[in-house]
């Protein structure tokens, strides 16, 4: 379990709550809903970013954390795209604050790994807002793991660490367990992974007919377009009707019972939508069933690529 605390030291939950849908899909009301539904669960830990749905999911969520920031974890990121110099995430972190109503955020992520601009320049950014005691966490998002380590070396040069990362990571997406994940747990760096449900692919709805991400961005179609990966969707529809689950608690509480104890990231566009992701909070997962999941899905070679020596 991670050692990251809210600014009053409430402990980090064992799931965190992805706003993106905040100002979107979901208006006020049905983000006021999930909201209440994710700390009600005992969700302590809100993610967000500076890009989603044009600053309303800060904006939102701002003002529903505002009453209960302190015992709260609250997550955004900059720097999205390529070509982001030190300046511009000074600006667009400071537009994030404003937007959030928060002079303290507690992690901010680097949204994802800049090939235009030199890491060194913008891990410097973070390292001093650190200093200044304008963030409490420093975060990586979408980083290779030999990234993730040039990054900490940099901080650590300067007195500070890598806390946390946020990568893609679900039953049919397992490219975290290669070398991200036993990175963290080697190097007491946190995990909280985003698309446990793969874009919805994991809930069984595509296969009732029923629209999502996949029917409606192309990049999401193209990610999860490999035939295996139905397959897997199926297979995990199958089980979780024999155990009498939804396949989304199963998916979610799959991706949190990875050995490194990672923070799957739940999200939804309802209070309705976001239950059974919810439910996996309490649902105990055994080794034969995790074993048994696992085994619809490819498992990646190891890093070396010597297959022969598992």
């Amino acid at each position: 379990m991670s050692t990251l605390t809210s600014p009053d030291g409430t402990p980090v939950s064992r799931f965190a709550f992805g706003t993106m849908q905040f100002g979107g899909k979901a208006d006020a009301s049905a983000s006021a809903a999930m909201f209440e539904a994710a700390l009600g669960a005992g969700i302590t830990h809100l993610d967000t970013a500076h890009i989603y749905n044009q600053g309303n999911s800060e904006k939102i969520l701002g003002q529903l954390a505002a009453d209960r920031r302190d015992s709260l974890i609250i997550a955004t990121k900059v720097g999205y795209a390529d070509g982001t110099p030190p300046e511009k995430l000074r600006a667009d972190f400071d537009m994030s604050r404003q937007r959030l109503g928060m002079d303290v955020i507690d992690i901010l992520y680097l949204h994802r790994y800049d090939i235009e601009t030199p890491l060194a320049d913008q891990l410097d950014v973070l390292a001093a807002l650190k200093d200044a005691g304008q963030i409490r966490y420093i975060g990586l998002s979408n980083f290779a793991a030999w990234q993730v380590m040039k990054a900490e070396c940099h901080l650590s040069s300067l007195g500070h660490r890598v806390d946390i990362i946020q990568p893609m990571y679900n039953l049919v997406k397992r490219q975290a367990e290669v070398e991200l994940l036993p990175m963290c747990a080697s190097e007491g760096i946190a995990c909280a992974p985003y698309s446990p449900l793969g874009g919805g692919l994991l809930t069984g709805k595509y296969a009732a007919g029923e629209g999502g991400r996949l029917t409606e961005d192309d990049r999401y179609a193209a990610r999860y377009a490999p035939a295996f990966m139905h397959e897997a969707a199926q297979g995990l529809k199958q089980i979780a009707t024999e155990l009498g689950v939804h396949p989304a608690t199963l998916a979610a509480a799959w991706a949190a019972r990875h050995p490194a104890g990672p923070m799957p990231i739940l999200s939804a566009r309802s209070a309705e939508q976001l239950a059974p992701s919810l439910a996996a909070i309490d649902f105990a997962m055994d080794d034969a069933l995790y074993a048994r999941l696992a085994a619809l899905a490819p498992t990646p070679p190891p890093a070396t690529d010597r297959i022969e020596d598992r």
